[in-house]
Protein backbone atom coordinates (compact mmCIF):
# COMPACT_ATOMS: atom_id res chain seq x y z
CA UNK A 1 0.00 0.00 0.00
CA UNK A 2 2.90 2.36 0.64
CA UNK A 3 3.99 1.96 -2.98
CA UNK A 4 0.52 2.93 -4.17
CA UNK A 5 0.59 6.08 -2.05
CA UNK A 6 4.11 6.94 -3.17
CA UNK A 7 3.56 6.40 -6.87
CA UNK A 8 -0.10 7.41 -6.94
CA UNK A 9 0.50 10.84 -8.54
CA UNK A 10 2.58 9.24 -11.29
CA UNK A 11 -0.16 6.69 -12.01
CA UNK A 12 -2.79 9.43 -11.96
CA UNK A 13 -0.79 11.38 -14.54
CA UNK A 14 -0.75 8.30 -16.74
CA UNK A 15 -4.51 7.81 -16.44
CA UNK A 16 -5.17 11.46 -17.28
CA UNK A 17 -3.12 10.92 -20.43
CA UNK A 18 -5.21 7.82 -21.18
CA UNK A 19 -8.42 9.80 -20.75
CA UNK A 20 -7.26 12.59 -23.08
CA UNK A 21 -6.10 10.05 -25.64
CA UNK A 22 -9.41 8.18 -25.43
CA UNK A 23 -11.48 11.34 -25.91
CA UNK A 24 -9.54 12.56 -28.94
CA UNK A 25 -9.30 9.13 -30.59
CA UNK A 26 -12.96 8.40 -29.81
CA UNK A 27 -14.24 11.53 -31.54
CA UNK A 28 -11.99 10.85 -34.54
CA UNK A 29 -13.11 7.20 -34.70
CA UNK A 30 -16.78 8.16 -34.58
CA UNK A 31 -16.41 10.64 -37.44
CA UNK A 32 -14.29 8.37 -39.63
CA UNK A 33 -16.40 5.31 -38.80
CA UNK A 34 -19.56 7.13 -39.89
CA UNK A 35 -17.89 8.12 -43.18
CA UNK A 36 -16.74 4.54 -43.69
CA UNK A 37 -20.20 3.09 -43.17
CA UNK A 38 -21.59 5.63 -45.66
CA UNK A 39 -19.01 4.35 -48.15
CA UNK A 40 -19.86 0.71 -47.44
CA UNK A 41 -23.58 1.20 -48.16
CA UNK A 42 -23.01 3.67 -50.99
CA UNK A 43 -24.49 2.89 -54.43
CA UNK A 44 -21.09 3.73 -55.93
CA UNK A 45 -19.03 0.53 -56.40
CA UNK A 46 -15.67 2.29 -56.00
CA UNK A 47 -16.66 3.76 -52.61
CA UNK A 48 -18.06 0.41 -51.44
CA UNK A 49 -14.85 -1.36 -52.43
CA UNK A 50 -12.63 1.25 -50.77
CA UNK A 51 -14.62 1.10 -47.54
CA UNK A 52 -14.59 -2.70 -47.52
CA UNK A 53 -10.84 -2.90 -48.12
CA UNK A 54 -10.10 -0.37 -45.38
CA UNK A 55 -12.26 -2.10 -42.79
CA UNK A 56 -11.04 -5.61 -43.56
CA UNK A 57 -7.37 -4.62 -43.62
CA UNK A 58 -7.43 -2.51 -40.45
CA UNK A 59 -9.57 -4.94 -38.44
CA UNK A 60 -7.14 -7.77 -39.17
CA UNK A 61 -4.00 -5.76 -38.43
CA UNK A 62 -2.59 -5.70 -34.87
CA UNK A 63 -2.97 -2.32 -33.22
CA UNK A 64 0.73 -2.17 -32.39
CA UNK A 65 1.53 -2.30 -36.12
CA UNK A 66 -0.99 0.46 -36.86
CA UNK A 67 0.56 2.70 -34.20
CA UNK A 68 4.08 1.85 -35.33
CA UNK A 69 3.11 2.76 -38.90
CA UNK A 70 1.63 6.03 -37.64
CA UNK A 71 4.87 6.90 -35.86
CA UNK A 72 7.38 5.62 -38.41
CA UNK A 73 5.45 6.01 -41.65
CA UNK A 74 3.41 9.17 -41.15
CA UNK A 75 5.68 11.05 -38.78
CA UNK A 76 9.24 9.98 -39.60
CA UNK A 77 8.93 9.13 -43.30
CA UNK A 78 6.19 11.45 -44.56
CA UNK A 79 7.07 14.22 -42.13
CA UNK A 80 3.59 14.67 -40.66
CA UNK A 81 4.12 16.97 -37.67
CA UNK A 82 1.38 18.35 -35.45
CA UNK A 83 3.64 20.15 -33.00
CA UNK A 84 7.27 21.01 -32.48
CA UNK A 85 7.03 19.56 -28.98
CA UNK A 86 7.87 15.82 -29.24
CA UNK A 87 5.46 14.79 -26.48
CA UNK A 88 2.55 16.72 -28.02
CA UNK A 89 3.37 15.47 -31.51
CA UNK A 90 3.48 11.86 -30.26
CA UNK A 91 0.11 12.35 -28.59
CA UNK A 92 -1.57 13.45 -31.83
CA UNK A 93 0.15 10.79 -33.91
CA UNK A 94 -1.04 8.07 -31.53
CA UNK A 95 -4.53 9.60 -31.41
CA UNK A 96 -4.64 9.45 -35.20
CA UNK A 97 -3.53 5.82 -35.31
CA UNK A 98 -5.82 4.67 -32.51
CA UNK A 99 -8.78 6.56 -33.96
CA UNK A 100 -8.18 5.15 -37.46
CA UNK A 101 -8.00 1.63 -35.99
CA UNK A 102 -11.15 2.01 -33.89
CA UNK A 103 -13.05 3.58 -36.80
CA UNK A 104 -13.13 0.20 -38.55
CA UNK A 105 -14.99 -1.32 -35.59
CA UNK A 106 -17.30 1.70 -35.32
CA UNK A 107 -18.13 1.22 -39.00
CA UNK A 108 -19.07 -2.42 -38.54
CA UNK A 109 -21.20 -1.63 -35.49
CA UNK A 110 -23.06 1.05 -37.43
CA UNK A 111 -23.48 -1.24 -40.43
CA UNK A 112 -25.16 -3.80 -38.20
CA UNK A 113 -27.47 -1.01 -37.02
CA UNK A 114 -28.28 -0.04 -40.60
CA UNK A 115 -29.30 -3.64 -41.25
CA UNK A 116 -31.99 -3.31 -38.55
CA UNK A 117 -33.71 -0.46 -40.42
CA UNK A 118 -36.55 -1.80 -42.61
CA UNK A 119 -35.70 -1.53 -46.30
CA UNK A 120 -39.14 -0.09 -46.94
CA UNK A 121 -38.10 3.16 -45.29
CA UNK A 122 -35.25 3.69 -47.74
CA UNK A 123 -37.54 2.82 -50.64
CA UNK A 124 -40.14 5.29 -49.40
CA UNK A 125 -37.46 7.98 -49.09
CA UNK A 126 -36.36 7.41 -52.68
CA UNK A 127 -39.99 7.45 -53.81
CA UNK A 128 -40.49 10.98 -52.46
CA UNK A 129 -37.32 12.18 -54.17
CA UNK A 130 -34.70 12.12 -51.41
CA UNK A 131 -31.11 11.58 -52.50
CA UNK A 132 -28.92 8.83 -51.09
CA UNK A 133 -27.15 11.33 -48.81
CA UNK A 134 -30.45 12.72 -47.53
CA UNK A 135 -31.87 9.25 -46.96
CA UNK A 136 -28.76 8.16 -45.09
CA UNK A 137 -28.42 11.21 -42.84
CA UNK A 138 -32.10 11.94 -42.17
CA UNK A 139 -33.61 8.46 -41.97
CA UNK A 140 -31.12 5.58 -41.85
CA UNK A 141 -28.25 6.73 -39.62
CA UNK A 142 -30.38 8.21 -36.80
CA UNK A 143 -32.13 4.86 -36.41
CA UNK A 144 -28.86 2.95 -36.79
CA UNK A 145 -27.22 4.92 -33.98
CA UNK A 146 -30.18 4.20 -31.71
CA UNK A 147 -29.89 0.48 -32.43
CA UNK A 148 -26.16 0.18 -31.70
CA UNK A 149 -25.64 2.32 -28.59
CA UNK A 150 -24.57 -0.71 -26.53
CA UNK A 151 -22.24 -2.16 -29.21
CA UNK A 152 -20.64 1.25 -29.69
CA UNK A 153 -20.11 1.41 -25.94
CA UNK A 154 -18.26 -1.91 -26.12
CA UNK A 155 -16.11 -0.58 -28.97
CA UNK A 156 -15.11 2.48 -26.97
CA UNK A 157 -14.41 0.40 -23.86
CA UNK A 158 -12.05 -1.72 -25.95
CA UNK A 159 -10.47 1.46 -27.29
CA UNK A 160 -9.81 2.76 -23.76
CA UNK A 161 -8.05 -0.49 -22.90
CA UNK A 162 -6.12 -0.27 -26.17
CA UNK A 163 -4.55 2.99 -25.02
CA UNK A 164 -2.18 0.83 -22.97
CA UNK A 165 -0.27 -0.01 -26.15
CA UNK A 166 0.24 3.64 -27.04
CA UNK A 167 3.97 3.22 -26.44
CA UNK A 168 4.15 1.59 -29.89
CA UNK A 169 3.49 5.03 -31.31
CA UNK A 170 6.10 6.73 -29.16
CA UNK A 171 3.77 8.07 -26.45
CA UNK A 172 5.53 7.19 -23.20
CA UNK A 173 3.56 9.20 -20.66
CA UNK A 174 0.62 6.86 -20.13
CA UNK A 175 -0.43 4.32 -17.54
CA UNK A 176 1.18 1.21 -19.06
CA UNK A 177 4.58 2.87 -19.38
CA UNK A 178 4.30 4.30 -15.88
CA UNK A 179 3.36 0.89 -14.51
CA UNK A 180 6.39 -0.71 -16.21
CA UNK A 181 8.68 1.98 -14.82
CA UNK A 182 7.29 1.54 -11.32
CA UNK A 183 7.61 -2.24 -11.54
CA UNK A 184 11.21 -1.89 -12.69
CA UNK A 185 11.88 0.34 -9.69
CA UNK A 186 9.98 -1.47 -6.94
CA UNK A 187 9.66 -5.01 -8.30
CA UNK A 188 6.37 -6.88 -8.51
CA UNK A 189 3.91 -4.85 -6.45
CA UNK A 190 0.39 -6.20 -5.98
CA UNK A 191 -1.00 -2.84 -4.71
CA UNK A 192 0.32 -1.06 -7.82
CA UNK A 193 -1.13 -3.75 -10.08
CA UNK A 194 -4.50 -3.62 -8.32
CA UNK A 195 -4.44 0.17 -8.54
CA UNK A 196 -4.01 -0.06 -12.32
CA UNK A 197 -6.88 -2.55 -12.55
CA UNK A 198 -9.13 -0.36 -10.38
CA UNK A 199 -8.28 2.68 -12.50
CA UNK A 200 -9.37 1.02 -15.73
CA UNK A 201 -12.52 -0.31 -14.08
CA UNK A 202 -13.38 3.22 -12.99
CA UNK A 203 -12.91 4.38 -16.59
CA UNK A 204 -14.77 1.60 -18.37
CA UNK A 205 -17.57 0.34 -16.11
CA UNK A 206 -19.59 3.60 -16.12
CA UNK A 207 -19.50 3.56 -19.93
CA UNK A 208 -20.90 0.04 -19.98
CA UNK A 209 -23.69 0.86 -17.52
CA UNK A 210 -24.56 4.14 -19.25
CA UNK A 211 -24.67 2.74 -22.78
CA UNK A 212 -26.72 -0.24 -21.58
CA UNK A 213 -29.23 2.09 -19.94
CA UNK A 214 -29.28 4.42 -22.92
CA UNK A 215 -29.84 1.60 -25.38
CA UNK A 216 -32.93 0.54 -23.45
CA UNK A 217 -34.24 4.09 -23.37
CA UNK A 218 -33.70 4.55 -27.11
CA UNK A 219 -34.84 1.10 -28.20
CA UNK A 220 -37.38 1.13 -31.00
CA UNK A 221 -40.28 -1.30 -30.64
CA UNK A 222 -40.90 -2.95 -33.99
Amino acid sequence: MDELITYGPQLLEGFLENIKLSLVAGVFALIVGTLLVAMRVSPTPVLRAAGTVYVNVVRNTPLTLVLAFSALGLSDTLGLVFSGVPRTNSFWIVSLGLGAYTAAFVCEALRSGINTVPTGQAEAARAIGLTFFQTLTLIILPQAFRAVVAPLGSVFIAMIKNTTVATAGGLLTESAANMKEIFDTTGASIPIFLGIVAGFMILTMPIGFFTGWLSQRLAVVR
